[in-house]
């Protein structure tokens, strides 16, 4: 190769390396100055330039800080001058902007002496470090003035007491955030709300449809109230027949009925000074009802086989996914027991309502699921994260972890894949189940035909029931039968409407 050549081909090699160093700079998130010995900037990248504007050609104390002469302190022009290096990050407000630092030496290519500033963008972490150093200032400020306003009286003393109980809450609460997940504005709005009325004595409605997690709201409540420490018990109203219910929720006498051989406390003793989380309140009878709404006006229950009324401090948390309105202008429902139990309503939208929460509540069944199988799942492509989106979820977050659930299990590598989804409605009978139902099988007819129609009849309930989640109330409607009716079949044929549940 000839000299021209050799030159040629290194002077080709010289421009890709400048141009290769002048790319990596260009997409740097960071923001790089190459500043002269005169305080001159004379090179600035793509990051620096978009934050602050152009600064080539200009002294870096004059458009940096506002100054007529050069820095005093850490100053990476005269420690690069005298050869010395500074290792440690350095914090600098430029204007409005917080950036962290460092700097080193650099050559330029006529052999003059640079130096090079590598900075980074720290403005949002700062203000956090403010407000969060705000916040305990203002803590320490209002604590030392309660403190000097305590030598003057037993009554501020009392009251400091309780300021104190209350900020310490608040500040737990602040700490270890809570188990209801989403960030849209009908959860935060409920949110609000739950802290809000929580350390009232307030009774509380708690409604929406089926898998919105009525029960952790009501979880929340409990957990926020001034009974936080005291009993909380959790009753399914739909569970149980209507003779078990009455007994499981005032107790009973000796003698009430056969095999009560002693004197039994039911719920509502048991939670004295408490709170009860009534589940499914719209499928309880007439007579429960009149029974419930002695307890919310006068404070007293009655039990089975009993005359005195007891007095009982409960605290009353009812969630229903009925609609309630509906029932009383029907006649099904007492409107004064409702507006008794409506003095707070707290609405829990479907998910379908609010599908900005379904990526944060799959991100944390995945954590969850991932712990509990030893998984290592870590990410969502974004054609499941699609499909998640596009579903209307009919059984809402049950639905989504259930789903959840069976992918997070199904997987086999580090990430979900679509074979992992199972999105059939297992709530519904299949059409197969559903041609057995209305045919007839060959041993219905070598036995008596009562015989028949009760297991026809029972295989009915079950699927009513299956179809509508356990939804008593719901199933009486559709099949035309009276609850006390439907729930004495349901006994005899061995069916419970929690099996139902999806």
């Amino acid at each position: 190769m000839n000299p021209h050549q050799e030159l040629r081909k290194t002077k080709d090699e010289l421009e890709r390396l400048i141009r290769n160093r002048a790319a990596f700079y260009e997409i740097m998130s960071d923001m790089f100055f190459l500043i002269r010995e005169d305080y001159v900037i004379e090179d600035m990248n793509k990051s620096a330039i978009d934050t602050f504007g152009d600064w080539r050609g200009k002294r870096c104390f004059e458009v940096m800080h506002h100054r007529q002469e050069p820095c005093t302190g850490v100053c990476p022009v005269l420690l690069a001058r005298k050869g010395e290096r500074h290792s440690e990050l350095i914090e600098k407000q430029i204007g409005d902007i917080y950036v962290e630092y460092t700097f080193a030496p650099f050559e330029g290519y006529q052999g003059d002496t640079l130096v090079m500033v590598s900075m980074r963008d720290i403005t949002t972490r700062k203000r956090h470090e403010f407000e969060i150093t705000e916040f305990n200032t203002n803590i320490e400020r209002v604590l030392e003035q309660k403190i000097k306003d305590l030598k003057e009286s037993e009554q501020t003393r009392n009251l400091l007491v309780q300021e104190i109980s209350v900020l310490k809450k608040e500040l737990s609460r602040i700490k270890r955030p809570d188990e209801m997940v989403g960030e849209s504005k009908a959860i935060r709005e409920l949110r609000t709300m739950i802290y809000q009325v929580a350390d009232t004595n307030a009774t509380i409605l708690i409604t929406g449809e089926s898998g919105t997690g009525k029960e952790l709201v009501a979880d929340l409540v409990h957990r926020h109230s001034s009974r936080a420490n005291r009993t909380y018990l959790k009753f399914n109203c739909a569970a149980v027949s209507e003779s078990l219910l009455e007994s499981d929720l005032f107790g009973y006498e000796k003698g009430a009925f056969t095999g009560a051989v002693s004197c039994r406390k039911g719920k509502f003793e048991i939670a004295d000074g408490g709170t009860i989380f009534l589940d499914e309140i719209g499928d309880i009878s007439p007579k429960m009802q009149a029974a419930l709404l002695r307890v919310l006006q006068n404070g007293e229950i009655i039990r089975v086989g009993g005359t005195k009324p007891i007095k009982v401090d409960v605290r009353i948390i009812a969630a229903t996914n009925a609609d309630l309105t509906a029932a009383v202008e029907e006649g099904r429902f007492r409107r004064d027991l409702f507006y008794r139990l409506n003095v707070i309503n707290l609405r829990l939208p479907p998910l379908r309502e609010r599908k900005e929460d379904i990526i944060p509540l799959a991100s944390h069944f995945i954590r969850k699921y991932r712990a509990a199988f030893k998984k290592e799942i870590e990410f969502i492509p974004n054609e499941i994260i699609d499909l998640l989106l596009q579903h209307d979820w009919p059984g809402n977050i049950r639905e989504l972890e259930n789903l959840i659930q069976r992918a997070v299990l199904m997987a086999t590598g580090n990430t979900l894949s679509m074979r992992d989804l199972d999105f059939s409605v297992q709530s519904l009978p299949s059409s197969s189940s559903q041609q057995d139902l209305a045919g007839i099988t060959p041993a219905m007819l070598e036995q008596p035909i009562k015989k028949s129609l009760a297991a026809l009849e029972s295989r009915i309930i079950t699927e009513a029931l299956r179809l509508h989640n356990g939804n008593v109330q719901k199933v009486t409607q559709v099949l035309q039968i009276g609850k006390t009716a439907l729930y004495a079949k349901m006994k005899r044929y061995g069916i419970s409407a929690r099996d139902m549940k999806q």
